[in-house]
């Protein structure tokens, strides 16, 4: 059921606030970077619990083989996808203000894109690209702005989430840039289901809101749908 529009909507966030502080979530702005089968879920995702502003940068565009594994609609077959996902982020609320990059992102897309000089608010970045090579260039680009940098890595039916709370001062999450010849052959996102994205989107919220209220994070962790298996680091 759609809320009418002249529906108060104060009070949309009524039964998160205790694990999702208002105060502190209006203090930061989001960038997700990657809006296929994982980046599409973790936008969706933002917009719901209530990030203020939202970044979506991604050069590509919907294909038929992106229905079922990334959620995209008929409807979007054709568009770039960070406008896809942009108007259904404001859809679902339509306080969040988003601002979709449609193109390849590189490291002077620092320099041009407003979310690295808003000082005004907190940076939390989402890397759900497809490719080890471009995960190292987003990270050596970001760390020094960022206040947090989450990693969702999908293949198949296994998940691994990695969070840096301070990525300014991390010495660990290099560590997990495997030379790209170390690979599988194919993306990552080859073999996909929206139901493993789904759960790689919200194993990621997870960390922000534990960022969020301060809390530890976990650095490294892998769920295995498959075989029920859950390692953290």
């Amino acid at each position: 059921m759609i809320t009418p529009p002249t529906q108060n909507l104060q009070e949309r966030d009524v039964r998160q606030r205790e694990l999702v502080p208002p105060q502190r979530l209006t203090q930061c702005r989001a960038m997700v970077i990657g809006v296929g089968a994982i980046g599409r879920q973790v936008a969706v995702q933002l917009a719901a619990v209530g990030v203020g502003q939202i970044d979506l940068v991604d050069f590509d565009q919907v294909a038929v083989e992106n229905l079922a594994a990334q959620s995209y609609w008929p409807a979007d077959l054709g568009r770039a996808k960070v406008h896809a996902t942009a108007d259904l982020c404001r859809s679902i609320n339509p306080d969040t203000l988003v601002h979709a990059h449609a193109n390849v992102f590189r490291r002077s897309s620092v320099k041009a894109m407003g979310a690295f000089h808003d000082r005004e608010r907190r940076l939390a970045v989402f890397c759900c690209v497809d490719s080890i090579t471009t995960r190292r260039l987003v990270w050596e680009a970001v760390r020094a702005r960022a206040a947090l940098f989450v990693d969702g890595r999908m293949s198949a039916e296994v998940i691994r989430v990695l969070a840096v709370g301070e990525p300014a001062h991390d010495d660990y999450y290099g560590t997990t840039l495997f030379d790209q010849g170390e690979a599988h052959v194919g993306a990552c996102t080859a073999r996909s289901t929206i139901y493993t994205a789904s759960i790689a989107a919200g194993l990621m919220l997870g960390q922000f809101t534990k960022w969020l209220r301060e809390l530890p994070l976990e650095r490294d962790l892998t769920l295995n749908l498959l075989s029920a298996e859950l390692s953290v680091e």
